[in-house]
């Protein structure tokens, strides 16, 4: 039977398990994440959790305690100057373990223990689900956004009239056009007009050809009407006696 039994000697002796644990601490500090047994996790986060509370202290004597338990200057460095400011807001509770199932052979049971701090994944989740908000305080700041809403409105519904006798009393001028649009409007006007100018002075020269030849028709008609009157003689005395 197992009364009062609260110790798990994870079947070693005591050297054989400080020097066990000591080996995860620093794993789980440089990684920030391991995957290990249950009961050696559940083990895990007595033994660190601890030490990350005394690495809020950043002093001598706090790094020569927390380098007696985990013997390795590349823990305490990563101990004292990233992870700490980042729990140094958080009263315990740095880890979380996650079970994963058994294990394919003992069929032992399996989990993962992590820093809170440093799943950026879940961390996101909490930010978006904070401002979301719950149910009650969504439905309270519709009505207030919808009470707004209606004051908005009844404020445009009155100010509207003003607006209106504005602009019957001073109508807006109309604006001015630019100088490079006028520029551009005066050419495209020459440019019309230039081809216009052209058909026009082509058909007044078409109509003074065709006038200057009926000109010279009508005299050369009148020419040779002329022509016989004037080569016949007049008749002589004897003919008009006969």
């Amino acid at each position: 039977m197992r009364h009062g039994k609260k110790f798990n000697h994870l079947s070693r002796t005591a050297t054989h398990r400080r020097a066990m644990l000591s080996n995860m601490a620093t794993s789980l500090i440089m990684h920030k994440r391991i995957t290990t047994t249950l009961a050696k996790a559940k083990a895990l986060r007595v033994y660190i959790e601890p030490l990350i509370t005394r690495s809020k202290d950043d002093t001598t004597h706090s790094r020569r305690v927390v380098f007696s338990y985990l013997q390795s200057k590349e823990a305490i460095t990563e101990l004292f100057r990233d992870i700490s400011p980042k729990v140094a807001e958080r009263p315990g509770g740095y880890t979380r373990i996650i079970k994963l199932g058994t294990r394919l052979g003992d069929n032992a049971e399996m989990a993962m223990i992590e820093l809170v701090d440093f799943n950026l994944n879940l961390l996101g989740e909490k930010s978006t689900v904070k401002a979301k908000g719950t149910r009650r305080g969504a439905r309270r700041g519709a009505g207030k956004k919808g009470a707004e809403e209606v004051v908005v409105a009844d404020a445009g519904q009155v100010k509207a009239p003003k607006a209106t006798a504005k602009k019957e009393t001073a109508p807006a001028a109309p604006a001015m056009p630019a100088p490079e649009a006028k520029a551009e409007e005066v050419a495209d006007v020459i440019e019309e007009s230039v081809p216009v100018a052209e058909a026009v002075t082509e058909t007044e020269a078409e109509v003074e050809t065709d006038v200057v030849a009926e000109i010279e028709t009508e005299t050369e008609t009148v020419a040779e009407a002329e022509e016989p009157q004037s080569e016949e003689e007049p008749p002589s005395e004897e003919e008009t006696k006969a």
